[in-house]
Parts: structure tokens; sequence; C-alpha cells
């Protein structure tokens, strides 16, 4: 088989991966070229390739079972495997610390590496289509034939997908800055063993540790809340890690260095594309879902849908021209739900955030759920489960009237120590006018 990937991010490299060890014939082609010869890489077009990322225990299941060398690379790399206790699952993988750069790094030089895989830099131009079927693409003016042509083009959406049957803007943005810990420096405080997570009055902060040390700080904030904006500004950022107590331990100069500045990340989506149906195309990976980045899921359904489409490639490569349906089919209940999910969250978050008391004239949102559990231990084991993505969201409905009987006695999450809203934007203006 001939299969033409277009897009070598996560999704795009994992899938020709995967379809290489099928035997298969892989052209990847990504405008970018990757990273340059003195080994610096911008990504261009993927604004989040410097963000915060987790990697939830799918990615290295996936690459274990179909690309184990990328695997090996990747933790030759640094990338560190952690174990957790879940309850309903017992001790698990909880995933993997790693940046995002070192991940894509890994992929490339596997892929380098990989019989049958050609990585190319190339701009696809459009789909090519005879008899009806798709049977390749225009690449800079050439036209590649291929059994299969697959669209891993991201969240931009370069090759025509379907209409968004579900989504929208998540109605929050975040500012992200790295840092390093100095040699012999422990890591702060930690809420789970792969983050440390705050949630405060008006907003939300997550410490991301990854590889060798380096780890990342993110603000979540409302979309609508402009003042939080300007936690984009390098003075602005650490007067506010400052007035975070765990935030400060993490990011005192004497632990740790800042390696890139405040970074916004913003025009976030949990969107949901069913497939084409167009024979001979298939589109994986964030051309099919995205969700908001608070929950980690964005890698993790990729790699859940590469997956997928090399089973049922495996079990009838004759059936490439047909296999968007049955995978749209399996995108469709296994996919769909965890978007519809994210909007739910979302939805109810950006409420809260401005003042509003959790709504209880309705099914409570999954995040309400999982915090319950902390008070409910009759929860627990359906939350992690859920958690960790191992059972899709349906699984919390039987006991949701538990959670919704803690808040009906006015139990609420409780904050993490540190500002509330107003109070961060005092921290905000006056660092403002400290730099001025």
């Amino acid at each position: 088989m001939r299969a033409l990937v277009v897009g070598a991010g996560p999704t795009g490299l994992m899938l020709g991966g995967g379809l290489a060890g099928l035997g298969a014939e892989v052209a990847v082609v990504d405008r970018d070229g990757g990273p340059g010869a003195d080994g610096t890489w911008e990504r261009r077009g993927v604004m989040q390739f410097g963000h915060a990322h987790g990697f939830r225990p799918q990615v290295s299941q996936v690459l274990g079972a179909r690309w184990p060398a990328a695997l090996a690379t990747w933790r030759a790399a640094g990338a560190e495997t952690v174990q957790v206790e879940v309850p309903g699952l017992g001790p698990v993988s909880g995933g993997m610390l790693s940046r995002r750069l070192v991940f894509e790094r890994a992929l490339r030089t596997t892929a380098a590496r990989t019989a049958g895989l050609d990585v190319r830099q190339g701009r696809v131009e459009q789909l090519v289509e005879r008899g009806g079927r798709v049977v390749g693409a225009r690449v800079d003016g050439a036209v590649v034939e291929a059994d299969l042509v697959v669209d891993a083009t991201g969240r931009s959406g370069r090759l025509g997908r379907s209409e968004t049957v579900l989504g929208g803007d998540c109605r929050i943005a975040y500012v992200n800055r790295t840092y390093r810990l100095r040699p012999g420096a422990e890591r702060g405080p930690m809420t789970s063993p792969i983050a440390w997570f705050g949630s405060f009055d008006g907003y939300l902060v997550i410490v991301f540790p990854h590889e060798r040390g380096h780890f990342s700080v993110v603000f979540v904030r409302p979309t609508a809340d402009a003042a939080l904006k300007e936690l984009r500004h390098d003075a602005v950022f650490d007067a506010a890690c400052r007035a975070v107590p765990a935030l400060a331990t993490w990011t005192d100069p004497e632990r740790s260095v800042p390696t890139s500045p405040a970074t916004a990340g913003g025009a976030l989506r949990n969107t949901y594309h069913p497939q084409r149906l167009l024979p001979g195309l298939v589109s994986v990976g964030d051309a099919v879902a995205t969700t908001a980045p608070t929950a980690g899921r964005g890698i993790a359904m990729a790699a859940m849908q590469v997956d997928e489409l090399l089973r049922l490639l495996a079990e009838d490569r004759a059936g490439a021209a047909s296999v968007a349906e049955p995978f749209g089919a399996w995108a469709d209940s296994q996919i769909l739900p965890w978007v519809a999910d994210h909007v739910a969250m979302d939805d109810a978050a950006a409420l809260r955030w401005q003042g509003y008391d959790v709504d209880l004239s309705g099914p409570l949102p999954s995040d309400l759920v999982v915090a319950a559990a902390d008070v409910e231990p009759r929860l627990r084991p359906y939350v992690g489960p859920y958690q960790m993505m191992a059972a899709l969201p349906a699984t919390l409905t039987p006991v949701e009237p538990l959670a919704r009987a803690v808040y009906r006695r006015g139990w609420r999450p409780p904050y993490a120590e540190g500002p509330g809203r107003d109070r961060l934007v005092e921290i905000i203006e006056d660092a403002h006018s400290a730099a001025a």
C-alpha cells in the first residue's frame, strides 16, 4: 500500500511509523522542514510547539505497540515514565514527562531511520481525484499518487475537512513560561504524580514537570477577563508567580532559571469533525477533534485514533480506500464523547469564573464530579478510570447523583493558597508600575 500522510506533527509521524511497520510505502509531507542544521526548530505554524504538554499513557502505549523504536528514542532523550495508583484500576502508567519539542525530535529522528518511511518538506496544494476517489495529492506542483491519503494537517485543516458538528471557542486562554531546575535542585510541590494543579477564584494554574529538570508554569484565564491578559509580560508573570506560594517555590531563582519568555496561547477550540467519506481519504488527529489543553487530552486522542486506524488497515489492507467509514463510526463513539465532555466542562467553568455558583439545575460537568470524589469515596472507582481516559465520560453518569448530593450540602472545591482574581489584578498593576 502507498500512503501519503499530509502533516508531520505527532499524529502524522506516529501514523507514518505505524504504517511503515505494516509494510506500507509511506510519504509524510509537511511545510515545516524539521530541525535546522544548528539544532534549532521554530516549528512554523504550530503555536503550541513550545508550550506545556502532558503525555497521557495512551501515547507511550501506542508507540510501544506500533513503533517501539520511537518510544525507545524518546526515552533515551530523557522522557520519564510515571507510575500512579488509580482507584478502580490499581497501579498503572500515568504517562510520560516530556516537552513536546523532545517528543517531536524523537519521532523525527526515528523516522529518518525507519525503512519505508519518507518525511519530506513540501506544500500540498490539492487532492487529486479520479473515478470518484482520491488517488493522491499535488505536492509543489507534482502529483504524488497514493492508495490512501491521510489528512493529519491539524486544527488548520488544509484539505477541506467536513463541517464542525460540535464545539466552538473554549472561552479560555493561557500564558505559559518554561524553566529548568538548577543542578541538584528538587522539584517543587506536586498535587499528583504528573503535575501541580491550583484552582483559584477566577483562574487556574498548572505546573507540568518535563524531562531532565525542565518544567512549565501555565496560567489559565477566561478570555473575557482582559486584565489577566497582562500575564504575557515577563515582569508581570514573575510577580504573579511570587504571589502564589507553590509557584514561588518552583520558580525561586535559587531553584530554577527561565528558559523562555512568557508566551500567550489562544484561539483554543473544542471541535469535532466527522469523516468526509470520500474514498481514498481519511482524517486523523486534530483534523478530527480538538479540545482545550487543560485536561491534556489532545495527543492522547490522536494516539488512540492512530491505533484504531492501523488496526482497521491491518485487518483489511485491500480496503484502504473505504477505511474512513468504519474509522469514522469508531471515532463517533470513542472520540466525540471526549469533545462533548470538554464543551460541558469549559462552558460551566467560564460561568463559575464570572462569579456564578455551581449550577444544580442540570447534570454536573465531569470536573465537578471528579472534585467531589475528594469527599465522597464511592465516586473514586468511577472517577479513576475516567481521569485516565480508560473509560468514557458516560461511565460517570450512574454516580453523578452522589456528586450532586455533595454540592447540595454546600460543599465546594477549595481554592489553592494564593491570591484570588481581584488581588491578582492588583499584583499585575503593581508590576506594571514598577517596570515603567
